[in-house]
């Protein structure tokens, strides 16, 4: 499969779960994938396994709450492959645990921010100048349904981040469309990651199940065959769009 043959894909936050994923699918449809994040090991777990199985990776390390390192992380992978045509912004993850609006510790809201909206923002400001320059690129977010179907127990800071996420997204569409660049953002419901079978007792998936008319929990390769849509000429007229991948949970 040739879909994204010819194309530089960065996909942060791919050392595990959802990122790997798509990292793993981009690269089965032709994309030399760059991966990102901050654990070597499980880097190289997956960069071998793209490899082993005859696609193209490398891998890159950068705290993206840090201007700085971003702007590193970049001007390495330039020097070193060149342009990036697709950008996946996934990195993040809960900082903060479901409860009251009033029981909310200051820090765990600032590092729910920080890690998901924030990093997000930085990391799409530092890619998208070149983007609009050559008239061309592919930017993908990820949001989540926590963003998109309140809930009296949610983690809210979180939640709010992720709605952070989808708007700014339709912001970044709405400016960087007429320079040739599309952005749209993936909002997935609970998946099953590695972390998250381990974390989530399976009386709980069980009753989870029941809150989607599709009786199922999600798979990481949910997310990457949307992502793979949303990165193909498959999408070419397609921007600004929340792409709900939940199995019909967000349902209003």
């Amino acid at each position: 499969m040739s879909e994204l043959a010819g194309k530089t894909a960065l996909v942060t936050g791919s050392s595990r779960g959802i990122g790997a994923a798509i990292a793993k699918t981009f690269a089965a449809n032709g994309a030399f994938v760059l991966l990102h994040g901050r654990d070597r090991s499980a880097l190289a777990a997956v960069e071998a396994g793209i490899r082993d199985a005859g696609g193209q990776a490398a891998s890159y390390t950068a705290d993206l709450t840090r201007p700085a390192e971003i702007d590193a992380m970049l001007r390495k992978i330039d020097s070193e492959r060149g342009p990036i045509d697709i950008l996946v912004a996934n990195a993040g993850g809960a900082f903060a645990r479901p409860g009251l609006i009033e029981d909310i510790d200051p820090e765990e809201w600032n590092a729910s921010i920080a890690g998901n909206l924030t990093a997000t923002f930085l990391t799409v400001r530092a890619v998208l100048p070149a983007m609009k320059a050559r008239g061309s690129g592919n930017i993908i977010t990820l949001s989540s349904a926590a963003a998109r179907k309140p809930y009296p127990v949610a983690p809210v800071p979180y939640a709010a981040a992720k709605a952070g996420v989808q708007i700014f997204t339709q912001d970044l569409a709405a400016q960087a469309g007429p320079f040739g660049v599309r952005a749209n953002c993936i909002a997935p419901e609970t998946i099953l990651t590695e972390r998250n079978r381990e974390r989530i007792p399976p009386e709980r998936q069980e009753a989870l199940v029941r809150d989607h008319p599709i009786p199922r929990l999600g798979r990481p390769e949910d997310i990457s065959e949307a992502a793979l849509y949303l990165a193909s000429d498959r999408s070419s007229w397609v921007t600004g769009v929340i792409l709900d991948v939940a199995g019909g949970a967000v349902l209003v």
